[in-house]
C-alpha cells in the first residue's frame, strides 16, 4: 500500500519475512564483529550516551550485526533493513533487553507494550478493537476538535513552548478518545511533566545500567522517583474515578475493566493499570514528538506549509479541516512520514533471543540482547537517495516502490506492529493540516532546535511563533 495514499497507512514496511535463517551448519557460523572505542566499565555505554545518533549511524560501516558492550553485557546491534526485519519477524526473539528493562519501573511487566507470549495475545484482543480501521472515524471529530483549538490558542501570537503544546494534545486526544474522560483535563499537565522526566532518565538507565547507582538519593534520582510516582497515582486516580462514577461508555477503558483472563475471570487490578499506562504513555509521548518534529521542520521549510496550506484549501475550501477530508490530503501524509523517516520518535529499539539462533550468517547464542535503530535504517544512503534531505515526494507510488522492505517501518512489523498506526496516523494527519492551514512558523529567540535524546527523540527545545496567513 503505497503512503500517499491515505493518512490512515503507515508508510511501507511489508509484510513478508524476510530470510532470517543460514542453512550453513553451526559451526560455521561467525561471530559477529564488536565496534572500536569501547571503554573499561562503561563498554561502548559512552558513546550511546554521548551522541548515539552518530555511533548507531556508522555502525553499518562495520557489519551486518556488531557486538556491542553496554557495562557487563554484550548487546547484539543490528544494521540493515532485511535483518531487522527479520528480528522483528521472527518467534525466535521477544520483547525485552536494555530499553524494555530501562522501562519496566514506568510501563509494568503486564501491558501490552511489555507482555510476551500468550499474555500477549490477550491483550492484544482486547484492545485491537479500539484500533480497526471502521472504529477510527467515531474518534475523528474529538480529533479535529482538538486540532483546531490548537489554532484558537495560538492565535494569540505569543511565542509558543512547542514541547508543552504537543504533549498536551497528544494526551487529550488519547484520553478524550480511547478513555472517554473530561477528567483528564486538569491532569494533562502532570502526565505532560511526569513524562518529560521519565524518558530522559530512562534512557540514561538503559545505555548506562548502573544499577544500584541509581538508588543513591541524588536530585537527578529523586525527581526520576518524583515523577514516576505521581504518574503511577494519576493512573490509580483516572480507575478509580471511572469506577466510582458508574458509567460504561464504549472505550478502551471500558474494555479494560471488563476484559477476562483465559479463565473468564476479571484481570487483575495490576493489568488494569499496567495497559491504562501502556494506553496513555507511549502514544502520547511518540504522538508528541512527532508533532513536535513535524512543527520544526515547518519552521525549517516554510514552502512546506504553503503546500499543505494549498492541499488544504484545495479539499475543503474555507471551511475547516473535518476527519472525513484526511484521506484526500495525501502530501500532507507524505510530510508526515518524510518526518517519521527523518526524525523517528521510536528512534531505538531492542529484542532479546529466547533460542541459540543466527541472523545473517553470525551466531546469536539464547538470552542475547539485540539492539537496533530505526533513526539508522531511515537515514542509510544505502536504502535512500539523498538520504539527508527532506523530501516527502519521496513516497509518491511511483517513487516508493524503489525503498527497501523494513527500510521503513515507523510503526513496526508483525506481531509488534503498533495497534494505534491508523489512529495516530489520522490525528497527525488532521493536526499538521488545521496548523499548517492557519500559520506560517517561525523559531523564536531561545528556542534549541537539536535533538534531544531519551527513550524517543525529539528537538531539545523547540520555541516558535505561529504567524496568521
Amino acid at each position: 500500500m503505497t503512503v500517499g495514499s491515505s493518512p490512515e497507512s503507515p508508510a511501507p514496511s511489508g509484510q513478508e519475512a524476510p530470510p532470517s535463517s543460514d542453512t550453513r551448519p553451526q559451526a560455521e557460523l561467525r561471530e559477529p564483529p564488536v565496534a572500536g572505542g569501547a571503554l573499561p566499565f562503561l563498554g561502548h555505554g559512552w558513546k550511546l550516551a554521548r551522541d548515539p545518533l552518530a555511533f548507531l549511524s556508522q555502525l553499518r560501516d562495520h557489519g551486518d550485526v556488531v557486538r556491542l558492550k553496554l557495562g557487563p553485557k554484550t548487546v547484539y546491534a543490528v544494521t540493515t533493513p532485511a535483518l531487522t526485519g527479520a528480528v522483528a519477524l521472527s518467534p525466535d526473539y521477544i520483547i525485552a533487553g536494555p530499553l524494555w528493562e530501562s522501562l519496566e519501573s514506568l510501563l509494568g511487566k503486564e501491558g501490552v507494550a511489555t507482555a510476551n507470549g500468550p499474555l500477549h495475545r490477550r491483550q492484544r484482543r482486547t484492545i485491537q478493537p479500539a484500533f480497526r480501521l471502521d472504529a477510527i472515524p467515531a474518534y475523528g471529530p474529538i480529533m479535529a476538535e482538538e486540532a483546531h483549538a490548537l489554532v484558537e490558542r495560538w492565535r494569540s501570537g505569543e511565542v509558543l513552548d512547542i514541547t508543552a503544546e504537543s504533549f498536551r494534545v497528544a494526551v487529550r486526544v488519547s484520553a478524550r478518545c480511547l478513555m472517554r474522560g473530561s477528567y483528564m483535563d486538569d491532569r494533562a499537565d502532570r502526565i505532560c511533566s511526569a513524562l518529560a522526566t521519565l524518558f530522559s532518565g530512562m534512557y540514561q538507565r538503559m545505555v548506562l545500567p548502573l544499577g544500584p547507582l541509581y538508588r543513591i538519593p541524588v536530585p537527578a534520582n529523586l525527581e526520576f522517583n518524583r515523577a514516576l510516582a505521581d504518574l503511577h497515582l494519576l493512573v490509580d486516580e483516572i480507575v478509580a474515578d471511572r469506577r466510582a462514577s458508574g458509567r460504561k461508555p464504549d472505550d478502551l477503558l471500558t474494555a479494560l475493566l471488563e476484559a477476562k483472563d483465559d479463565n473468564g475471570e476479571p484481570i487483575g487490578e495490576q493489568e488494569i493499570h499496567d495497559q491504562v499506562i501502556a494506553i496513555l504513555t507511549p502514544g502520547s509521548e511518540t504522538v508528541g514528538s512527532m508533532i513536535m518534529s513535524l512543527l520544526l521542520v515547518l519552521t525549517e521549510h516554510p514552502e512546506l506549509g504553503d503546500k499543505i496550506r494549498d492541499e488544504v484549501k484545495s479539499v475543503v475550501g474555507d471551511r475547516p479541516v473535518a476527519f472525513e477530508d484526511a484521506r484526500k490530503l495525501t502530501f500532507t501524509a507524505n510530510v508526515i512520514v518524510e518526518t517519521m523517516r527523518l526524525y523517528p520518535a521510536v528512534w531505538i529499539l531492542t529484542r532479546r533471543a529466547v533460542t541459540d539462533t543466527e541472523l545473517g550468517g553470525y551466531r546469536i547464542p539464547a538470552g542475547a540482547d539485540l539492539v537496533y535503530s530505526p533513526y539508522a535504517i531511515q537515514r542509510d544512503a544505502r536504502s535512500y537517495e539523498r538520504h539527508e534531505e527532506f523530501d516527502p515526494d519521496r513516497w509518491l507510488p511511483e517513487r516508493s516502490k524503489d525503498v527497501p522492505k523494513y527500510a521503513m517501518s515507523p510503526f513496526s512489523v508483525g506481531n509488534r506492529k503498533c495497534p494505534s498506526d491508523h489512529f495516530s496516523m489520522a490525528e497527525l494527519t488532521l493536526i499538521t493540516a488545521a496548523i499548517a492551514a492557519a500559520f506560517r512558523f517561525e523559531q523564536a529567540p531561545g528556542s534549541d532546535p537539536r535533538p534531544r535524546i531519551g527513550i524517543t527523540l525529539r528537538p531539545r527545545r523547540l520555541l516558535v511563533r505561529a504567524l496568521p496567513r
